[in-house]
């Protein structure tokens, strides 16, 4: 059996990425069609080898008939068109930040929380978390079930396609300014990206955290444990794919750097690289277009009972996105949607 799937923003990098990850994974589609909004309408995408499909206007489109309605957009379409698509019978899957803290819309990520699926019906809405989160998320899941994490210390280092397009046009831009002594110019991100670091993702709130820093917290609590206590930092890098992130643990049983090791080794979708040597560890230039959450750099925090710090990397547009949107539609079809 076959479904009718819609990719909306499928002009966008996380669309045009789920487009590609439902075509690499063989989703069993019989029907693809590609949405947007405003000026990116009646422009074509690619899907799959030979198709091409052309854009559809979502504010327009009719979601009757649509099984799956991946949402790649922003938190306005969202907004406006998941609760259309919802209401029209579809399984809306939203990887915008819109629905993440609902009580009643399940926050997944598959090999975290999966049974967290079943809640999917109360809104016929499912939320992917933030690139950042499903990182975060991932790493920490294989050691809470072993020795139990209570607190996280995590500074992130976030691509600049993490602010979509736009974002990678500017990195882009600014770095050839510099190079030719051009005036570098900025619109997307508060300060320079080119050689540089911006400690501020999303606008400040009253703590004097911003509000992915505070996304980050909330949405890791959600899909793993609301006991653990999380303080982040959020910085956007002159990266233009991969998020990574140096994560510092406190567990409540004691655990070593070479146990720790072996339990991320079998967890699903991980890879551990984990060498003390010159290229003994994973950086963001690797891994773009890879599927796993990397992790390198583990050794034992003294400063702490029971502390663990590691590195941790994943494409934010694959796992941080497309993909774990794609994977949760892979277990709504073999868990709830197959008769």
């Amino acid at each position: 059996m076959g479904y009718t799937v819609a990719v909306v923003g499928a002009t966008g990098n996380v669309g045009r990425e789920m487009l590609t990850t439902l075509a690499d994974r063989r989703f069993p589609a019989d029907a693809v069609i590609a949405l947007a909004a405003d000026s990116a309408v009646g422009k074509e995408v690619s899907f799959g080898e030979d198709a091409v499909l052309k854009v559809e206007d979502v504010g327009r489109f009719d979601f009757k008939g649509v099984d799956i309605a991946l949402f790649a957009a922003d938190a306005k379409v969202s907004a406006a068109h998941a609760p259309r698509g919802a209401a029209a019978g579809a399984v809306v899957i939203d990887a915008s930040p819109q629905f993440r803290m609902d009580p009643d819309v399940p926050l997944v990520i598959p090999e975290v929380n999966g049974d967290a699926l079943a809640g999917y019906a109360k809104k016929n809405i499912v939320a992917s978390p933030g690139g950042a989160a499903i990182l975060l998320a991932m790493a920490l899941k294989p050691l809470h079930e072993q020795v139990t994490v209570s607190r996280v210390v995590v500074s992130t280092y976030q691509a600049a396609s993490d602010a979509g397009k736009e974002g990678m046009d500017e990195l882009f831009g600014q770095t050839r300014a510099i190079y030719v002594n051009d005036p570098v110019q900025k619109s997307v991100f508060s300060k320079q990206i080119a050689f540089n670091v911006i400690p501020h993702i999303g606008p400040f709130m009253e703590d004097g955290a911003t509000r992915d820093e505070w996304a980050l917290t909330v949405e890791t609590k959600k899909v793993l444990d609301p006991k653990i206590k999380v303080s982040a930092t959020c910085v956007r890098v002159p990266v233009f794919i991969g998020h990574s992130a140096a994560i510092t643990i406190e567990c409540v049983e004691p655990v070593t750097a070479e146990e720790a090791r072996r339990i991320l080794r079998k967890a699903p979708g991980m890879q551990v690289i984990d060498q003390q040597e010159n290229d003994g560890y994973i950086t963001p230039v690797e891994i773009a277009g890879d599927d796993p959450v990397f992790i390198s750099r583990i050794r034992e925090d003294y400063t702490v009972d029971n502390g663990l710090s590691f590195w941790a990397s994943t494409d934010n547009l694959r796992k941080g996105a497309a993909l774990n949107a794609v994977q949760i539609a892979e277990l709504l079809v073999k868990e709830y949607l197959e008769e």
